[in-house]
């Protein structure tokens, strides 16, 4: 049998047709540092993770909820809050956009300033 060696997740990488713009979204939104912006690739720490943020020229903003035939997300962001309010309406500060349609009361579904789903919960 063999031992599995240690593994660990240490950051996402996000496509995005602007990495800058995304980039100062994210750090302004969570506090970051942005350690890295040259224009394809921007990348910022969190307390607990890095999120770098690469260009991508064909960026297609999913659809979200999905639906037959559309582009559709594949992965998202979830940040824990303490005050959901306060935590949308800085959010929305930033330049987030809340969802029109929300699945959950302790939820709130956001769109980042490319389109991509991310979930503020308690």
């Amino acid at each position: 049998m063999t031992t599995r060696p240690r593994i660990s997740a240490t950051s996402v990488t996000i496509m995005a047709p602007d990495p800058s713009l995304l980039g100062h979204f994210y750090a302004r939104l969570l506090g970051a540092e942005l350690v890295s912006d040259d224009g394809g690739w921007t990348q910022l720490r969190t307390d607990g993770l890095t999120i770098s943020i690469e260009e991508e020229r064909q960026w297609q903003r999913p659809v979200w909820p999905a639906m037959p035939g559309s582009h559709t997300s594949t992965q998202h962001l979830d940040l824990r809050v303490q005050d959901l309010a306060a935590a949308e309406e800085w959010a929305v500060s930033c330049g987030a956009v809340a969802a029109e349609f929300q699945p959950q009361e302790d939820v709130r579904v956001m769109f980042d300033p490319a389109g991509h789903p991310f979930c503020l919960f308690l």
